[in-house]
């Protein structure tokens, strides 16, 4: 019988804390959500690894760390209104209600939305909001957002998702660029654009929906 409670002190010690991740608050979020009841069951076992975990579809819930330093670098506020692109089962979003006021949790995989509603609802995460539809596009409808994350590496932001982000707001995701090793990187409105800070590098499985669009060839 895997003591799974104590896997997640190992996991926050052992992973977050030796890593610079040393938010009270944040440290809590991940000692308080079972990582285990957002993966497959054959998985379970495996919950509290330093890597992605497999959820079928080619879709990943990544690494704990990863998470950790995405959210230590979008300087979440108590009240914050979050967009989480990519929710998955939701585990990252059950992380993430712990921190700010409320989460829109974007999925596109129906199976895994319907996890994510389940999940959340059971776990009592009352101030997260599953919303089915292409992760590319955000959610317009509950913008502006304080923050946007990815649950997965993407290698574009489209403009959709940037409009949505407030003037003040900040974006973290894992951004993959062509012959170049994924880096977990900040970002900050400039006008209608983005300024990009890379923080360190990332081997993150990717999101759905964001590769870029192919050069027209005449």
């Amino acid at each position: 019988m895997i003591d799974y409670a104590a896997a997640r002190h190992n996991m926050v010690d052992g992973q977050l804390r030796t890593n610079g991740i040393v938010d009270p608050e944040q440290l809590d979020a991940f000692l308080s959500v079972p990582r285990e009841r957002f993966v497959p069951a054959a998985l379970q076992g495996t919950a509290y690894v330093d890597r992605d975990l497999p959820l079928g579809n080619d879709r990943y819930l990544i690494e704990p760390l990863v998470l950790a330093r995405l959210i230590q670098l979008a300087e979440l506020r108590p009240g914050a209104r979050v967009l989480y692109v990519g929710t998955g089962p939701g585990y990252d979003t059950a992380i993430l209600t712990h921190l700010v006021g409320s989460v829109i949790a974007l999925e596109s995989d129906p199976s895994l939305a319907a996890t994510a509603r389940h999940l959340l609802r059971e776990l009592d995460h009352s101030n997260a909001s599953v919303i089915e539809g292409p992760l590319e596009l955000g959610y317009a409808a509950g913008g502006p957002y304080d923050a946007i994350l990815f649950g997965g590496a993407i290698t574009v932001v489209p403009d959709a998702i940037v409009r949505q982000l407030a003037a003040t707001g900040r974006m973290a995701a894992v951004i993959r660029a062509a012959g170049r090793v994924s880096q977990v990187t900040v970002m900050t409105r400039a006008g209608a654009s983005l300024s990009r800070r890379p923080v360190f590098d990332a081997a993150t499985h990717a999101l759905p929906g964001f590769a870029p669009q192919p050069a027209f060839v005449f």
